[in-house]
């Protein structure tokens, strides 16, 4: 008998440092999903990215088996990064806590164009370009 699927949760983890904890535990625990070889699965797969915070897209099947697929980051995490902030502004349009510049926007958007809905490089940069302003992140030429 094939594999019938039982259902599919998304959430976000920090890679490479995924718990039993929630978000992992109050998602698939409902499944009876064995967490540690979730767990330990997520981390292995996610090592490279340490902390910052990995989309992730679990489908468990009627026997409790699952399989998983990765996200690129967000845009605002990686743009974080990028800007050297903790967070974005409270209000965008008035108060700017960061610059980047056009080719920081270009090097995510590369990392990020198999996710994204942009027909081509230059759409997905166009698009990066709005996260950030909306974070109240400068965007030099």
């Amino acid at each position: 008998m094939a594999k019938q699927v039982t259902g599919q949760a998304k959430f976000q983890v920090p890679g490479g440092q995924a718990t039993p904890a929630p978000p992992v535990g109050t998602s698939l625990g409902k499944f009876g999903v064995n967490l540690g070889q979730f767990v330990q699965q997520f981390n292995d797969a996610t090592r490279e990215y340490n902390g910052t915070p990995i989309p992730v897209i679990v489908t468990v099947y009627n026997d409790r088996s699952f399989e998983f697929i990765t996200k690129s980051p967000p845009a605002a995490s990686l743009l974080k990064q990028s800007a050297g902030i903790a967070k974005g502004s409270g209000v965008p349009n008035k108060t700017k806590v960061g610059k980047v510049t056009r080719a920081q926007c270009a090097e995510i958007a590369e990392k990020k164009i198999k996710d994204l809905n942009a027909r081509n490089i230059d759409h997905a940069v166009r698009m990066i370009e709005g996260t950030a302003r909306s974070m109240g992140i400068e965007v030099e030429g």
